[in-house]
């Protein structure tokens, strides 16, 4: 065993290169056995442990910088740097991150967890270390999903213009977490041609080589020219050369030796480069090479069967919004579908299926995904844009320049929002209310059921203006389902009536929110429950029933405090005048909120409805009616 005397990248160097291959095995039997018991992003790890092992053989971490894209493919990474005893906690609360930290460990030297960052921030690393007057090597890897996004190529376009000393790995698996889209990805397919070039440059040489005369001599001509035999058979690579980066490749990135020899010489250049390596995404594990898109995150499964679908489960609120998208669409032919790389986590798999000339899969790229949006809305379609919350806010300014300013109909989808749990602070939903309240003439609502996110999509699909319907990630709530008023506009639901004491949510905190609604009534309190709804605009009939007559007023949300709902609640109810009331907001802290399961989480931060019981009988004390 290899990997058990692996405590520091120097142990590596220590193995002969013959060695390697039998250390990346060990290393993916024990990336299986431990993933499957804790969870965690599998198939991209398993496609790259032997180009971790190669960059670390080659450089000298933590003096040579690596910077990891997205982040989620770094677990090989944290293993050969002193942390697989750690790997038992992984993405659990107080433990081992799924995503480069570097407060975790001085290896990681940028941290990261949303997509196409790494060639600008490995620039800005090189550019430090030319200032500073060091030598160290910065190496960026980014894959070709990533390779979509927009910053990518504001990168790219900006690395090769001072020759900056840079090494670029393009780590090609041809897959984001669902199948690449678009012209990058057609490109680096031409790129590749698979056998086709390699196959036309080995006929090439051999003929060459077998004329009986100046056979030889020719080869070796365009062996040696400014094109290069490669250049001369496929011009069109240089796409990467023209950008003034040096591309090598494509390469086996499952051949350590070849990928060693590459990198070592890479090293030496005072150039940027960019070495494209082509891996299999699942590599040693058959289920995952055959399934990379199921086997992307994992929760915990048995590692000899495999992931096993769940047909038992309840409907996740991703179910509820594909099932319902592919009926209004089936009436209505103007509604559109619109993601960033993700088909399959937001549910628009089947409206792709059912909808091929509706559905737009426009890359890693939700900037552009939201103009494009606003281009549709101007020429009379209804784009639904389904997207996380966390990825969102890398649109903002779309949202608000192109899309709410022209007052466009567009729905935004936001899916994931609130606290996502194990993938941690980079992945958070708890900001969006935040940046999407104080816009103007954007609607935002929350469901706090699986039936009120039905009759909400198929609201915001009636509305004119753009829309933004919130809703958490997982299992779909069924509270309070007989309780289900019908939708108006800019109106809170008054679910329970009582006096003096009020109970304000919506969305997924509902379910918080009706549990300590209960527990109140079992102490002998009275209090009224309200599921607001709609966040922006605010109820100002509701928000003046507060300031006249209620003394206790609390609201709860998963959101960050700072922009959110209690705090916009807090500031209008000023403008009725606060008659004696006590406000409490029950809200996240303005700060990063750290991975770990979302039930722990929310009692650390003191969101669980024990703990916002507790809170709220300290303010209120005895005096049950107020």
């Amino acid at each position: 065993m290899y990997l058990e005397k692996i405590n520091s990248p120097e142990d590596i160097k220590k193995l002969t290169i013959d060695k390697l291959d039998i250390l990346a095995e060990e290393i993916r039997r024990f990336l299986v056995e431990s993933v499957s018991h804790t969870g965690g992003h599998l198939a991209s790890n398993l496609g790259i442990v032997d180009l971790t092992i190669a960059m670390h053989y080659c450089f000298s971490c933590p003096r040579d910088k690596f910077v990891w894209d997205v982040g989620h493919q770094s677990y090989t990474h944290k293993i050969l740097t002193g942390r697989k005893d750690e790997f038992q906690t992984l993405r659990k609360l107080d433990g081992l991150s799924g995503f480069p930290k570097t407060n975790e460990s001085r290896y990681d030297s940028f941290n990261t967890g949303h997509s196409s960052t790494s060639i600008a921030a490995g620039i800005g690393l090189a550019k430090a270390r030319d200032l500073m007057g060091h030598t160290y090597n910065v190496v960026s890897v980014i894959g070709d999903g990533a390779m979509t996004g927009g910053l990518a190529y504001e990168a790219l376009n900006n690395v090769g213009r001072d020759h900056t000393k840079l090494i670029i790995i393009l780590n090609d698996n041809q897959m984001s977490i669902s199948e690449n889209v678009g012209a990058m990805s057609k490109y680096l397919s031409e790129l590749i041609l698979t056998q086709k070039y390699m196959n036309a440059k080995s006929g090439i040489q051999k003929s060459l080589k077998n004329m009986p005369v100046g056979g030889e001599q020719i080869y070796n001509l365009l062996y040696r020219s400014k094109g290069t035999l490669k250049n001369a058979i496929m011009p069109e690579n240089s796409m990467f050369e023209h950008l003034g980066i040096k591309y090598v490749g494509p390469i086996d990135g499952h051949n350590i030796k070849k990928m060693v020899n590459v990198l070592n010489k890479a090293k030496k250049l005072n150039i940027p480069v960019l070495i494209h390596v082509m891996t299999k995404k699942g590599k040693g594990y058959e289920p995952a090479e055959k399934l990379p898109s199921v086997y992307h995150g994992v929760g915990s499964f048995d590692a000899k069967i495999g992931v096993v679908a769940d047909y038992g489960k309840k409907e996740t609120y991703s179910d509820v919004f594909s099932r319902k998208m592919l009926e209004l669409a089936a009436g209505n032919k103007k509604i559109c579908a619109i993601t960033a790389a993700m088909p399959s986590g937001t549910g628009l798999a089947k409206f792709a299926n059912m909808y091929p000339k509706r559905f737009f899969d426009v890359g890693i790229a939700e900037e552009y995904a939201v103009t494009f949006g606003a281009g549709l809305a101007k020429g009379g379609f209804i784009p639904v844009f389904a997207v996380y919350s966390t990825f969102l806010q890398r649109s903002y300014d779309q949202i608000l320049h192109d899309v709410c300013i022209q007052n466009l109909h567009v729905v935004f989808a936001i899916d994931r929002a609130g606290i996502v749990g194990n993938d941690g602070e980079t992945h958070q939903g708890i900001y969006d209310i935040s940046y999407l309240s104080h816009i103007p003439n954007l609607t935002v609502m929350a469901p706090k059921n699986k039936i009120e996110f039905e009759r909400m999509l198929e609201y915001a699909i009636e509305l004119k203006g753009p829309v933004a319907l919130r809703y958490p990630r997982g299992e779909a709530s069924e509270i309070m389902v007989a309780k289900c008023k019908e939708i108006e506009y800019g109106k809170a639901e008054y679910i329970y009536t009582g006096e003096k004491i009020a109970l304000i949510s919506y969305g997924a905190m509902m379910d918080e929110a009706a549990d300590v609604y209960s527990e109140l009534i079992e102490r002998g309190y009275n209090p009224t429950l309200i599921n607001a709804r709609f966040v922006s605009p605010m109820d100002s009939d509701m928000v003046k029933d507060m300031a006249d007559n209620y003394k206790y007023i609390f609201t709860l949300e998963d959101n960050i405090h700072s922009g959110g709902f209690g705090a916009c609640f807090s500031q209008k109810i000023c403008e009725y005048g606060i008659n004696n009331n006590v406000i409490h907001n029950f809200a996240f802290p303005d700060m990063y909120i750290e991975h770990g399961s979302r039930e722990l989480l929310f009692d650390r931060y003191g969101m669980s409805a024990e703990k916002i019981t507790k809170k709220i009988v300290e303010i209120i004390g005895e005096n049950k009616n107020g």
